[in-house]
């Protein structure tokens, strides 16, 4: 069974890039443009993990993740935000409204994997 995936961004082609990267690796993902869509698509069906843009039009990456773990606590998905943000008070609010890894755009397929390790979403044990 493979790992849901949500991946939430207002670029198409990160959503692309992203979604490539991850189909590779045997996940299952699912797209929202806005954490508006994002919030229909847990709702619909709970991924394990999203992956996360701060900065969106309707509702953005704070304020969808501040919802979600509002309606379903922290043991709701594991959240990676992916931003272009990287000041230390924006990390830190990103981690404080829920989010459990932060990975920096531009990302590549190493440094995005790399991340999700972290997370418990590592390659199985040999």
């Amino acid at each position: 069974m493979s790992t849901q995936c949500l991946v939430v961004d207002d670029s198409a082609v990160v959503r692309k890039v992203a979604r490539r990267i991850l189909e590779k690796h045997g996940f299952a993902v699912r797209e929202a443009a806005d954490g508006r869509q994002a919030l229909d698509a847990v709702e619909a069906a709970m991924p394990r993990l999203v992956l996360l843009d701060r900065n969106m039009p309707v509702m953005d990456g704070i304020e969808f993740l501040r919802a979600l773990r509002a309606e379903y606590g922290p043991s709701g998905p594991t959240v990676v935000m992916c931003t272009t943000e990287a000041a230390a008070e924006k990390i830190m609010e990103g981690i404080e409204a829920g989010a459990d890894e932060y990975v920096m755009k531009p990302f590549d397929e190493a440094i995005l994997m790399d991340k999700l390790a972290l997370v418990g979403f590592g390659p199985p044990e040999a």
